[in-house]
């Protein structure tokens, strides 16, 4: 799920009485259905998907604590919609936070939410609607080599100075979490100038991925993960570079670019992953064509490809998919 396309519609209420009118500051209401199929090839043996895409409802709200000063908050709750069948509703949350800002100190927000790193480096994986990661087993796309998940964080942001703005996050893990005390953090700096962007961000990588989203086990180890982007605007026009690198673990990077042709976005990307316990490289290829229906609605296509020795386990070289979707949010 790309989750900046998805766009919350603002709305403002006004309550009338017969004796009074005044007005009501409201909760925003939001929310999306994602559908989406896909076809996935590897070394030959195919197989094929109908899947829900990351549908979710969620309410927003904000308002003055004093002239300059605001609090805020937002809850982002998940459900399936392409399966009725052992349905449960509502099965999960995506973000839950609160916070306070304001323009003379910034920002700050505790709760579950992308992570300071993620949103100041980890772009490509993040782009595409679908990526390879949600279609059956295995993964193309490479997400960050990082283990510092969105759950149980205090996260800070400065105010721009002069197109600088720093960030960090701490994810608090306490003994209710059933492992050791941990306090992992991450720290970032963000330079944007004209249609230039800059990042460079750290993951101290001191807790466990069983403590977020991510249960695939331990981490990695304890080396912290180092990270950079460059990214540049020119009209219609975006790309990407970016690299992340992680002691005894490895490197990745890649690039990307799309452009916007009214109704119509075209992106592409390469990546390439390194693990330093091996020798061989892996080479994965994205493109995605997507056409605006309405301010409400899209439709898209999306292509992997990815490459290696033993790249989807042993004798498995390559992989291959194209997916077709559809959203439709408010």
């Amino acid at each position: 799920m790309k989750k900046t396309l998805i766009a919350s519609a603002v709305a403002a209420a006004t309550f009338s009485g017969a004796a009074m009118a005044q007005d009501v500051n409201l909760p925003t209401l939001y929310g999306n259905i994602q559908l989406a199929y896909a076809y996935t090839d590897v070394d030959g043996s195919g197989s094929e998907a109908l899947f829900d895409n990351g549908s979710t409802l969620g309410v927003k709200h904000s308002h003055e604590l004093m002239p300059g000063v605001e609090g805020f908050f937002k809850a982002e709750l998940e459900f399936d919609a392409d399966d009725k069948a052992g349905n449960s509703g509502m099965s999960g949350f995506d973000e839950a936070y609160i916070g306070v800002k304001g323009d003379s100190f910034g920002q700050v927000w505790v709760g579950s939410d992308d992570s300071t790193y993620e949103s100041a480096v980890d772009e490509i994986s993040n782009y595409y609607e679908v990526a390879s990661q949600n279609i059956g087993t295995g993964s193309d796309n490479f997400n960050g080599i990082y283990d510092t998940g969105e759950g149980d964080l205090i996260q800070y942001k400065t105010p721009s100075f002069g197109g600088l703005t720093l960030g960090g996050a701490v994810q608090i893990n306490g003994d209710g979490d059933g492992k050791e005390k941990s306090y992992p953090y991450q720290l970032a700096a963000m330079y944007e100038m004209a249609g230039l962007e800059l990042a460079v961000a750290m993951d101290s990588n001191d807790g466990d991925r069983q403590y977020s989203s991510d249960t695939n086990g331990s981490s990695f180890n304890n080396e912290n993960t180092y990270g950079v982007r460059a990214s540049y605007n020119l009209d219609s026009l975006r790309v990407t570079g970016q690299f992340q690198t992680r002691k005894d673990v490895g490197d990745t990077y890649g690039i990307f670019g799309a452009y916007s042709m009214g109704s119509n976005t075209f992106a592409a990307s390469w990546e390439r992953g390194s693990p330093d316990q091996t020798d061989e490289d892996f080479d994965v290829f994205s493109v995605q064509a997507l056409h605006n229906l309405s301010d409400n609605m899209y439709v898209y296509v999306e292509g992997y490809y990815g490459t290696g020795d033993d790249y989807q386990g042993a004798d498995q070289d390559e992989r291959s998919d194209i997916a077709f979707g559809g959203t439709y949010y408010f």
